[in-house]
């Protein structure tokens, strides 16, 4: 079978190293390995490729790839790649959620602590050389991460990562889950508790998938029934949550704070207010990052290429049309 390994040249982060395409080549010799430097090359080399192993395969290049029967990304979001014709076509998308689990619930648990106890502030002042004692402790008082109550808004692998980081320091969870498992308990509900259990939410985490049900699940009218002193935390999606909303509610101060790692259109731009506005804090969708990233995702590429050769069940199969 022919792989095609293709790179996308600008986007570093999901330029597959040379070394470790040189490790599935040697291990996997009965195969021809394709690499295309950017997507130009992809189309030109698409049409004899059996299955791609790439963060991307665009509109162009599939209606080029008359063999192609399956494609493994890197990454765990597939929202980009489940246009129309990918979706209604047969072939298999696998994708690499879960990998990163761990890394982002440890990002979760870093910015929630950061703002508990109001980091920002005296970063902020540090730079400014201003002892910030009073204002530290005159503003929102530091809070304690035990015993407050956190909201994870999907309940999959990255969920429940986040939830049990959290758990470990004393903190009650519920997550939301399409379908929660075993029916709607203490710890796990359907989605039509959201608005209840937003109300008595101190942190809530924002792990969904996007998907035509998930664009703006926050909004004005979740905003407005979360608590005062709530902090919202995205490491999932921009789109789940509507930031022109995000940043009223921030405003007028009718939530805590909010910690973003993620956002609609990405860079964000210069001109944003979430980059000036009280309680933020900014990172450039980095919770995933970990430092072993390639030799994890090509170890899974490899299990699932095995797989794909003795027409066993792959790993991670995504449902196209739940868009997950």
């Amino acid at each position: 079978m022919r792989i095609l390994v293709l790179i996308h040249s600008a986007f570093a982060m999901w330029n597959i190293p040379a070394e470790h395409r040189e490790k599935l080549a040697a291990a996997f010799p009965q195969h021809q390995f394709l690499h295309a430097r950017d997507d130009r090359e992809g189309l030109a080399m698409i049409p004899g490729a059996d299955i791609a192993f790439s963060r991307h395969v665009d509109r162009d290049q599939l209606a080029a790839a008359g063999r192609l029967r399956w494609i493994h990304t890197p990454a765990a979001g597939v929202d980009g790649m489940l246009y129309p014709e990918m979706v209604r076509s047969p072939v298999v998308i696998t994708n690499s959620r879960g990998m990163a689990a761990d890394t982002i619930a440890e990002h979760a648990i870093a910015v929630t602590l950061a703002m508990f106890r109001r980091l920002h502030v005296a970063v902020q002042r540090q730079v400014e050389r201003r002892w910030a004692q009073d204002e530290i402790a005159s503003g929102a008082p530091n809070r304690s991460v035990a015993g407050s109550h956190v909201l994870i808004v999907g309940f999959g692998a990255i969920g429940r990562a986040v939830g049990a980081k959290f758990e470990a320091l004393g903190a009650d969870i519920v997550g939301i889950r399409r379908r929660p498992e075993g029916g709607a308990s203490r710890r796990v509900a359907g989605p039509e508790r959201l608005h209840e259990l937003l109300r008595a939410a101190d942190v809530v985490v924002i792990c969904a998938p996007q998907t035509a049900d998930t664009r703006h699940l926050i909004g004005a009218p979740e905003l407005s029934i979360m608590r005062s002193d709530a902090l919202l935390i995205n490491v999932s999606r921009g789109q789940l949550v509507d930031e022109a909303a995000l940043a009223d509610a921030l405003r007028t101060n009718r939530i805590g704070g909010a910690a973003l790692d993620v956002f609609e259109d990405e860079p964000l731009a210069r001109g944003s207010p979430l980059w000036s506005l009280p309680d933020t804090l900014i990172t450039p969708h980095t919770s995933g990052f970990r430092p072993d990233h390639w030799d994890a995702a090509t170890d899974l590429f490899s299990e699932n290429l095995r797989r794909f050769e003795a027409g066993q069940p792959l790993l991670n199969v995504v449902d196209k049309s739940a868009g997950y």
